[in-house]
């Protein structure tokens, strides 16, 4: 009925609630959002100026970001967007800088940066104070970051071209971390509908291990008493659950409540899960009207 291969639809409906409402809304195009860049203007400023050129917009659980129900042209045509006094992002996203609960003189690091939407909401919580690197291994993708913290009025921004599993390399301790792992991005499925038959199982555990290396390197980084917040765009539990079960073995971090979305799994097939995940958080289409995400926030104990 949906189109997708068997295999991915028989695990969704192992772990995922009304597995049929999650593949009927992915379907359908993803609620469009648009988050306030208040760098450059302030919440009331915006909606004003777009309201009276036609914008419907509608308030969600997050102060700077409206959901979009109507626009009188593509959301990337705007002079405001040009200006740079919003940023087009999903609420997910949104929210997982949100639990990297920011202060203005920390010292922060974006292991996966590119295009930049986090890294500029991380800018602008620190109202261009402190301190961030974002990191892109991937040269061509560097120019999305340059255009967007140009754009958004970001100046307290390193860009370096790093792999992030080499992020030892700079020698830096920081308050928090932020690790948007590339994942198998089984979430975004109502943006890339050829996702639903392009991923097979290799994949899930191709990025498994690499999510490993990577929350590992991350880890290392954060000074003790710092946070690390690690999210993905999938809904495998290879991908979510069983990576913060594999830190928890090895490292000594505290899982702490992420706020906003479902518990996060307690058992996939016959592994069961250390009770403390349940304060992650997954976020599903069909039930906060989000793409498909997972966060994690762990505290990095002395």
């Amino acid at each position: 009925m949906y189109k997708y291969d068997r295999w991915l639809v028989n695990r969704f409906i192992q772990f995922i609630p009304d597995t049929k409402g999650l593949l009927s809304r992915m379907d359908r195009p993803a609620q469009k959002y648009i988050r306030v860049n208040t760098l450059k203007i302030t919440r009331d400023e915006l909606k004003e100026r777009l309201v009276a050129k036609g914008f419907v917009l509608i308030d969600t659980i997050l102060v700077d970001v409206f959901a979009v129900q109507k626009s009188p042209y593509p959301l990337g045509a705007s002079i405001e967007y040009l200006l740079g006094y919003y940023y087009i992002q999903d609420l997910s996203s949104c929210v997982a800088v949100e639990t990297l609960d920011v202060k203005e003189e920390h010292v922060i690091l974006d292991m996966t940066s590119a295009p930049g939407g986090k890294t500029t909401l991380i800018a602008q919580k620190m109202k261009n104070r402190g301190s961030i690197i974002a990191l892109e291994s991937n040269l061509n993708r560097i120019n999305s970051i340059l255009f967007n913290t140009f754009r958004c009025g970001v100046f307290n921004t390193l860009i370096y071209r790093m792999d992030a599993r080499q992020v030892a390399r700079l020698n830096v301790r920081f308050d928090r971390v932020l690790l948007d792992a590339p994942c198998s991005c089984e979430g975004i499925i109502a943006k890339h509908a050829a996702r639903k038959t392009s991923r097979q199982p290799k994949d899930i555990e191709y990025c498994s291990s690499r999510q490993k290396i990577l929350i590992e390197a991350g880890i290392k980084a954060v000074r003790p008493g710092g946070i690390l917040v690690y999210c993905t765009c999938s809904f495998a539990p290879e991908e979510n659950e069983s990576i913060i079960s594999y830190v928890l073995d090895k490292f000594p971090v505290k899982v702490e409540p992420a706020g906003y979305g479902t518990e996060g799994l307690q058992n996939f097939g016959d592994f069961q899960f250390r009770q403390e995940i349940k304060n992650t958080r997954r976020l599903y289409p069909h039930i906060h009207d989000t793409l498909g995400f997972y966060i994690a926030r762990l505290r990095i104990m002395d």
